[in-house]
């Protein structure tokens, strides 16, 4: 069997469309017995005949982000009272 016959799973289809394009790629070779290419190219031709446009999720939340933030700024409140000149 080769990339271009296989169905595309439901869970590989949900996958796809979550940007989850490495899981989706895992759930196909589990469920084809596909090589790691042929299942990657079955993905790639998934998700062009469907116009499904991935793009890179920002890594972390917006919430540690703005944690982070805030906690470097309070470090340097601290920092800056703590050696300011007498």
């Amino acid at each position: 069997m080769n990339s271009n016959d296989i169905v595309m799973p439901e869970a590989a289809i949900r996958a796809i469309q979550a940007g989850n394009k490495i899981e989706a790629i895992k759930l196909v070779r589990e469920a084809a017995g596909l090589g790691l290419k042929e299942a990657k190219e079955a993905v790639e031709r998934y998700e062009r005949q469907h116009d499904i446009v991935v793009t890179k999720q920002p890594s972390g939340s917006p919430a540690w982000s703005l944690f982070s933030s805030l906690f470097v700024l309070i470090v340097g409140i601290i920092a800056i009272i703590y050696f300011w000149p007498e």
